[in-house]
């Protein structure tokens, strides 16, 4: 079944990224969610109208949790849930850039079995399925061997670098930053990058299909303190998210403060 699950959510967020790429990103209508949210985009709900149809039509026996549908306890009654983020990166959506992605991943009793991230203005699709191996466009990818944080390249924000979350100082690292979660796991599991760190409270929509990616890519991922990722959570938000090799994440873990 996961192999399916996965030939099924890859197909669906190749046509996502069309729909998505049909409005023009910095002219698509957009208004400002309730409390701070963010943004959402009229191209953010063509998109979770489209998933939404397709893959629950395909597995009817399925839960939903999206961050453009509102929640429901309901899902906590399925064992097996699509965790989706129609359009992960809406602000870049609506600045015209081309950095933002479609995360589509399928979870289990808590785990996720298979995710897909998809960049179609990059060309990038980054897939998963649990035991099979991480992919970018069909090639295996791997994480990064580094061992220690110093000199490390580091997808994180700048509160991640505030000396209050580290024991002995800040590591000197090199920070960068993208504006899409879905992509900054991806690139920690491609290798492009050594770790990424998020000490906010993290969506699931936004780390589900990365965090596949990173461990089939032979990374760690937990939440800041360490602890092991589950998801379809009633309250759907991670305690953070530590994404590395696994030497690089011991390192990690080892210089921050818990």
């Amino acid at each position: 079944m996961q192999e399916t699950d996965l030939a099924l959510i890859t197909d669906a967020v190749r046509i996502a990224g069309r729909i998505a790429s049909s409005y023009a990103g910095d002219r698509a209508e957009r208004w400002d969610k309730p409390g701070g949210a963010g943004p959402v985009t009229e191209a953010d709900l063509a998109v979770n109208a489209y998933l939404e149809t397709v893959l629950r039509t395909a597995r009817p026996d399925y839960g939903w949790l999206s961050e453009e549908t509102e929640d429901s306890d309901a899902r906590l009654n399925h064992d097996t849930l699509f965790v989706v983020d129609p359009i992960d990166g809406t602000r870049s959506f609506v600045e015209g850039s081309r950095t933002w992605a479609h995360s589509v991943a399928i979870v289990h009793q808590g785990q996720v079995t298979a995710g897909a991230v998809f960049m179609p203005l990059r060309d990038r699709l980054y897939t998963a399925a649990k035991t099979r191996g991480a992919f970018l466009n069909g090639q295996p990818i791997a994480a990064s061997t580094r061992e220690e944080p110093r000199d490390a390249d580091i997808l994180a924000t700048k509160p991640a670098v505030d000396p209050d979350h580290w024991r002995n100082g800040v590591p000197a690292f090199r920070r960068a930053h993208r504006p899409s979660l879905a992509y900054r796991l991806s690139l920690v599991g491609e290798g492009r990058f050594d770790a990424m760190l998020t000490f906010r409270p993290a969506w699931e929509w936004d780390i589900a299909a990365g965090a596949l990616i990173v461990t089939e890519a032979g990374g760690t991922c937990t939440d800041r303190a360490g602890n092991a990722l589950r998801f379809n959570n009633p309250d759907p938000r991670l305690n953070g998210v530590v994404a590395a090799g696994p030497a690089m994440h011991a390192g990690l873990m080892n210089a921050l403060q818990h």
